[in-house]
């Protein structure tokens, strides 16, 4: 491709997931608070380092956000337990559904990213979503407004 910023921010986003990976000790399950057996669900919330909450996202978010980050300049970021590939499934519907039109192109999946990028926004620029496998359970989400030629 000839945008080198798609690949940076994809490459950044891999180092994000492998550090996680190894700070939180690969293969391991956080437990919901609840006990063994007990399934949670989490609430949207405001991880304070950027303001904002999902509900405030102009973007259409999964019912179970967490560490949402309002990064300026129609950029977010956040953790949902959706899977990889469901959060990707989500992101393609409900932007189709919006009017956009996805960028096939440029799609990219993996066993641990995908990245998408939707036309029609009514700022010129692209929809760049991107997700990144955190494991034990949890997907980062990315999603900004770029220029993408």
């Amino acid at each position: 491709m000839r945008n080198p910023r798609f690949w940076i921010v994809l490459a950044v986003l891999a180092a994000a997931s492998l550090a996680c990976n190894a700070l939180m000790g690969a293969g391991s399950t956080p437990q919901p608070a609840g006990g063994a057996g007990d399934t949670a669900t989490l609430a949207p919330t405001d991880s304070g380092s950027g303001g904002g909450s999902s509900s405030d996202s102009e973007y259409p978010m999964p019912d179970n956000v967490s560490n949402f980050t309002d990064l300026g300049d129609g950029a977010v970021n956040f953790q949902t337990t959706l899977s990889l590939k469901d959060a990707l499934d989500f992101y393609r519907d409900a932007f189709t559904k919006q009017g956009y039109k996805e960028r096939a192109i440029l799609t990219v999946t993996s066993d641990t990213t995908f990245s998408i990028v939707f036309d029609g926004h009514a700022s010129g620029k692209a929809i760049v979503v991107q997700g990144v496998d955190l494991g034990g359970g949890s997907t980062n989400v990315n999603i900004r407004l770029e220029a993408v030629g």
